[in-house]
């Protein structure tokens, strides 16, 4: 993996580019935020959906693939019938690290991470997070507290399915209703977004890493998540689920001294974020308590 210093990673084949203008605008200024509380108190992420998911919706995807930087065969390109079928495209066998007790990536995407105080609090940008707001479980929220967090963000050209980071059991999903904000740097460092946004997570007691919160994050006006699996066996880089239609990103919560990153990672991330692919590996198991990020 070619280490690169990644202020702003862009939605599109791991270039490096500046946050979006209309994200800039909607974030950035003081219109740009009044027409976006008008459009989130609107409910236009229905339409959106109600348009994406509808035939009308094939016109988009070239353009968008394009400017995104998404390359498939043109015989691909004609079997979408909608942006839907093309957004969560699924692909054949995807790599995967075997070896026992090395830590995986669940998805496409950069890769943060950021320690878990002793108050079960995180840090973020310009936000700060309790994990009992961010779950809306406080007696869950205690068992992670001086952990580790890793994020994953998603961009436009992933695809957006995830799959399980370790042999595990797999508990109940648990969704949390909630607005749909950007997740791009400038939308972090304006709201709290992890705790306004919609998101789904589940307690994974994985065979590595003891117990492991994962949670997806739905992203700007549509954030379709989809977890059709609960209370069951699972194994390391089984399909977990995929975003629908604008799917963002997965967070990690992990418990005191249980996971190192790789040196190179870490050392990387002093600088920005780290470009991940789905089943690499990026990091291992650790039971010492001053081997945590």
């Amino acid at each position: 993996m070619r280490l690169r210093r990644a202020r702003h990673p862009a939605d599109g084949g791991g270039i490096v580019n500046e946050t979006s203008g209309a994200v800039r605008f909607l974030y950035g200024t003081v219109p740009g935020r009044m027409l976006l509380k008008a459009i989130m108190k609107s409910h236009a992420d229905r339409l959106a959906v109600a348009f994406l998911r509808s035939r009308w919706s094939r016109s988009v995807i070239t353009p968008y693939a394009k400017h995104h930087g998404v390359e498939l065969p043109q015989t691909e390109f004609e079997s979408f019938h909608t942006f839907r079928d093309f957004f969560a495209r699924s692909r054949n066998a995807v790599p995967v690290d075997a070896t026992p007790g090395h830590l995986i990536s669940p998805c496409d995407g950069w890769l943060s991470a950021y320690p878990i105080q002793e108050d079960s609090c995180f840090a973020i940008k310009n936000s700060h997070y309790r994990i009992a707001d961010f779950l809306q479980d406080a007696e869950l929220a205690d068992r992670f507290h001086g952990g580790d967090c890793l994020i994953f963000r998603l961009c436009a050209s992933d695809y957006h399915h995830y799959c399980y980071i370790d042999d595990c059991y797999q508990g109940a999903n648990h969704c949390i209703p909630g607005m749909l904000h950007s997740v791009q740097p400038i939308a972090c460092e304006t709201y709290p977004v992890y705790v306004l946004n919609r998101r789904s997570w589940t307690l994974l007691t994985t065979e590595h890493f003891g117990p492991v919160v994962q949670t997806e994050i739905g992203a700007l006006v549509v954030g379709g998540i989809c977890n059709p699996r609960e209370n069951l066996r699972a194994y390391r880089g089984q399909e977990k689920g995929h975003f629908e239609l604008a799917g963002s990103t997965i967070v990690l919560l992990f418990q005191k001294g249980k996971i190192r990153l790789r040196p190179d990672i870490l050392e990387h991330l002093k600088y920005g974020e780290f470009q991940v692919h789905q089943g690499m590996w990026i990091g291992e198991q650790t039971f010492h308590k001053t081997d945590t990020i």
